[in-house]
């Protein structure tokens, strides 16, 4: 439930609803301190343990109103933190407005190639460098990812360039090791729902990148980030990286839909990640560009320099020119929707900048 103090409320009134609230052993917490307080309860409780604290704290001094959150998800929710969620990683910023670029292979193959690919996105002005140390894949015989090895040449690539790096963890065990490493742990489509490991993350000071399940609706993915915020860590980005529908065509179906709905429903940050969606590279500019029409604060897009030698999801990556064309592109898009590309501070300062 939401409380809402009096504008002119007193700090011993709020005092009296924080009290009352934790003596039924609730953990209250602060939504907002202006332009009134605004208190939160986020626990679980039977419809007769609201009704009765609902109707006790509507008696205390100071108190306006007491209101339900309307929704299963609380902490996610936009009754719960009014303003947008901005997150800080280094000097790169997701959530103020701008759009986020984070590029890079699927997966890290080598040492050279991933700093080859690190140098050439960042000259084209990506703000993060993505790659996979860890790799969930379908078949076990596949290329599953160089594990540390990995994680080291990424952190290499991440010290030559400034790129803060994303990389996905796969289990609650190896949280620590890719924390080491990693700016930003990404919980990858299987994992949506695996809560031992959403609760690992939420135990981190890590941004926490959240891609969408390959069938879960948005109020499923919220619920998942959920299990982060309650951990503590308030850090989360979520991801809409296309579901799996009956279409044949492409390697599942963006839903485009979800950015503005996202938006509307919860206060955190929305990326995009059309390379999954689409599975092909000639039609990841076009749903990169949609997504930032439909108002993402990010894309997330896999570049290789040479995709047909790529040990997983060539098909689907841009190669070094079409990363740079398409960034090209973006601005115009970007600005139509009163929003800024921002490149790393000594890099590129002359690159799009509307403002917003």
């Amino acid at each position: 439930m939401v409380i809402i103090m009096t504008e002119d409320g007193r700090k011993k009134d709020v005092g009296r609803v924080l009290a009352a609230i934790e003596r039924r052993g609730l953990a209250p917490r602060i939504i907002s301190t202006a332009p009134r307080i605004v208190l939160g309860v986020v626990e679980e409780m039977d419809p007769h343990q609201i009704e009765d604290l609902r109707k006790n704290l509507a008696a205390l001094p100071g108190v306006e109103g007491v209101e339900p959150f309307g929704a299963s998800f609380k902490l996610a929710s936009r009754r719960f933190r009014g303003e947008r969620t901005v997150i800080k990683v280094g000097q790169q910023v997701i959530g103020d407005g701008s759009v986020a670029v984070i590029a890079g292979p699927c997966a890290v193959e080598s040492r050279e190639g991933i700093i080859e690919i690190a140098r050439a996105v960042k000259a084209a002005g990506a703000s993060f460098l993505r790659g996979g140390a860890f790799k969930p894949r379908t078949s076990p015989y596949s290329f599953r990812g160089l594990g540390q090895e990995g994680l080291e040449y990424l952190a290499e690539a991440s010290r030559l360039t400034g790129l803060p790096v994303v990389t996905e963890v796969l289990a609650p065990e190896n949280v620590p090791l890719v924390a080491q490493y990693a700016d930003v742990l990404q919980i990858g489509t299987r994992n949506m729902q695996n809560f031992a490991l959403l609760e690992a993350a939420g135990d981190t000071d890590r941004p926490i990148f959240l891609k969408r399940g390959l069938m879960a609706t948005v109020k499923e993915l919220l619920l998942s980030a959920e299990y982060i915020l309650a951990k503590g860590n308030s850090q989360v980005i979520l991801c809409e990286r296309g579901i799996r529908t009956f279409e044949t065509e492409t390697r599942n179906t963006l839903d485009i839909s979800a950015v503005p709905l996202l938006k509307q429903l919860s206060h955190l940050p929305v990326v995009v990640d059309p390379s999954h969606a689409a599975g092909k590279r000639e039609l990841v500019p076009a749903m990169a560009l949609a997504a930032v029409a439909a108002g993402a604060d990010g894309l997330m897009i896999e570049v290789h320099p040479r995709p047909e030698r790529a040990v997983s999801d060539g098909r689907q990556s841009l190669t070094l020119e079409d990363f740079v064309d398409l960034m090209g592109r973006v601005g115009p898009v970007a600005r139509a929707a009163r929003k800024a590309i921002v490149p790393l501070p000594d890099d590129r300062s002359d690159r799009v900048a509307a403002t917003t």
